[in-house]
């Protein structure tokens, strides 16, 4: 009996992401909240797709692919003038750059956004490539939008960009490199790029390891930005699902003892201090990006302890919501974010899909066979895999 995958409220996350998903294919970040409704993002879809891909769907997250990949053709022309652009040496404005966000149509948003990151096109590399082979699926399919996408990653990768949170701009973050080589690795280990774009994949993937170990870490652990000395509850996932990093590695237990001692306060986490987002609550998804961590390292009851908290958030019908109340950061900025965009975004289909990654994981521990973190990564440069 599958304890975690089984659940009611697995099976709700399930459903839920399912009866969502649009005709189209795209994954809505919350179908009420005011600020994403009728937006899906990649970054966010990439995971939502991994988590259900995991639990069993083949056929969601193959239509999600597939509308990723469309809305990448529609723009080839423009990506490849962005990367022609970046290789002679004149960067496009970040306003030029691919969006982070797009409509259910796949087209650009028509309000104003945090809109350049480069996190979200990685992601969907790695996500894709975890589907294709854990289901059979044949990844050729998106082969023209993958070449496009390493294309835009390899020209653009050292470039600041806005990070997960839509924050700093200025700023080169360690999660969004995380993500950009944990997707060049896949599809340059699957053959999904071959020849000089294959090698330049290679060479940009060592690159961001080795600029992050020489700009990503302090006092042995991962940081933040580049240059950085605070922690970001977006790095834990750059142990696991990602495997950007060996969660066994010293590095690797450095920034799970950090995350658990600055941004974890009774099993939620936070996204990192100072954050007044809502008040600055705790993010079950964030919880659960840890929890894999720990499973990764080899704490099960560690792990099941994050999910059962990030299962507790659950409202009365199963929503599973962005954050939470309870040890605020910065209680007093709650209400202006009440009052500009009405309550927290509840269901949070990313919060779903996590509790549904960590699920599997805790499952399929119970009769230990390797991850795919455990499978991609070679604990070199201080526990940076490749």
């Amino acid at each position: 009996m599958h304890r975690y995958t089984a659940s009611r409220l697995a099976e709700h996350s399930l459903a839920l992401i399912a009866d969502l998903q649009t005709p189209e294919g795209a994954y809505p970040a919350s179908p009420t909240f005011s600020a994403y409704t009728g937006y899906c993002w990649f970054r966010d879809g990439s995971f939502i797709a991994d988590g259900v891909s995991a639990a069993g769907d083949t056929d969601g997250p193959t239509r999600f692919f597939d509308w990723c990949a469309g809305v990448l053709r529609r723009r080839a022309d423009h990506i490849r003038w962005i990367v022609a652009e970046s290789r002679a040496g004149r960067p496009p404005e970040g306003s030029q750059m691919l969006p982070a966000r797009f409509t259910f149509a796949g087209e650009d948003g028509a309000d104003e956004w945090w809109d350049f990151q480069l996190d979200g096109y990685g992601t969907w590399l790695w996500a894709l490539v975890e589907h294709a082979d854990r289901h059979g699926v044949e990844a050729e399919r998106w082969r023209d939008a993958v070449e496009l996408t390493v294309d835009y990653l390899t020209a653009s990768w050292q470039r600041p960009c806005y990070d997960w949170w839509e924050e700093h701009s200025e700023h080169v973050h360690v999660s969004t490199l995380a993500c950009v080589a944990a997707g060049l690795d896949a599809v340059t280990d699957a053959g999904l790029v071959e020849g000089t774009r294959a090698d330049e994949a290679r060479v940009a993937s060592l690159a961001i390891h080795g600029l992050v170990v020489e700009r990503g870490v302090r006092a042995g652990h991962l940081v933040k930005w580049l240059g950085s000395t605070a922690v970001d509850g977006s790095l834990a996932a750059a142990l696991a699902p990602l495997g950007f990093v060996s969660a066994r590695s010293e590095l690797g237990a450095g920034t799970i003892d950090l995350l658990e001692r600055h941004l974890t306060v009774d099993g939620g986490t936070h996204r990192y201090l100072g954050d007044t987002f809502y008040g600055g609550g705790r993010w079950p998804l964030l919880g659960c990006f840890l929890g894999l961590a720990q499973l990764e390292a080899g704490d099960r009851s560690r792990a099941v302890e994050l999910y059962e908290f990030a299962a507790s958030t659950a409202t009365p019908g199963l929503d599973l919501p962005e954050q939470v109340d309870g040890h605020l950061l910065a209680p007093r900025m709650r209400q202006e974010w009440l009052d500009r965009w009405g309550t927290v975004a509840t269901p949070l289909l990313w919060s779903h899909a996590m509790l549904l990654r960590l699920g599997v994981a805790l499952d399929a521990s119970a009769s230990p066979a390797p991850s795919a973190a455990s499978r991609t990564s070679q604990p070199v440069q201080e526990g940076l895999a490749r």
